[in-house]
């Protein structure tokens, strides 16, 4: 077992972005004894939803990035926001930016989006039996399309790129491991 990194100062919060915030803290390595500086964002844990509907369709949503500058073809997600389980988030995430409801849901996993320098986590759903509940209930900074995509064409999307969220891509990994234990 690997000796811990402590901890030996936190600065009070550098900045504060409303999507997360930046801090500096002092560790001291357990291999060299030398103290290390890390930058670290702290940022509300998110969720994101793999939404199928009866027929097998995944719900999916293009809409613009501003790190890539550019429109991306995702899955349904957000931050849950405080007081809220990851689920509800889910449930609430998926209704107000497609306007879908499921009817069963279950929990893939969590994954950490960026241990290097991030202190959250991302929780995965999967969406099941899919229905239209009415219209989409975006936020002011949103401007989401709605495409209902076949599932048996996301493994092409993935592989030539038109899907090439980090996050996305690993949602749908662990929905392929969650079915290939399923089949066990």
């Amino acid at each position: 077992m690997r000796k811990p990194w402590r901890k030996l100062s936190a600065e009070p919060e550098a900045a504060d972005y409303h999507i997360f915030k930046v801090r500096r803290e002092l560790y001291e390595s357990p291999r060299t004894g030398q103290p290390q500086r890390a930058s670290i964002l702290e940022a509300t844990d998110w969720v994101n939803v793999i939404a199928l509907t009866a027929a097998d369709e995944c719900i999916l949503i293009r809409q613009y990035r501003y790190g890539t500058d550019q429109y991306t073809l995702e899955i349904p997600g957000g931050m849950i926001d405080p007081g809220e389980s990851p689920l509800a988030a889910a449930e609430r995430e998926l209704r107000e930016e497609t306007g879908y409801v499921a009817a069963r849901w279950t929990a893939l996993g969590r994954t950490a989006p960026n241990p290097a320098f991030q202190r959250n986590y991302l929780y995965t759903f999967l969406a099941e039996g899919c229905e239209l509940a009415g219209a989409q209930l975006q936020d002011e900074g949103e401007d989401i399309e709605v495409l209902v995509t076949p599932r048996s064409e996301i493994d092409a999307m993935i592989a030539t790129d038109v899907i090439d969220h980090a996050l996305v891509v690993v949602a749908f990994l662990k929905l392929e491991l969650h079915r290939r234990a399923q089949h066990r």
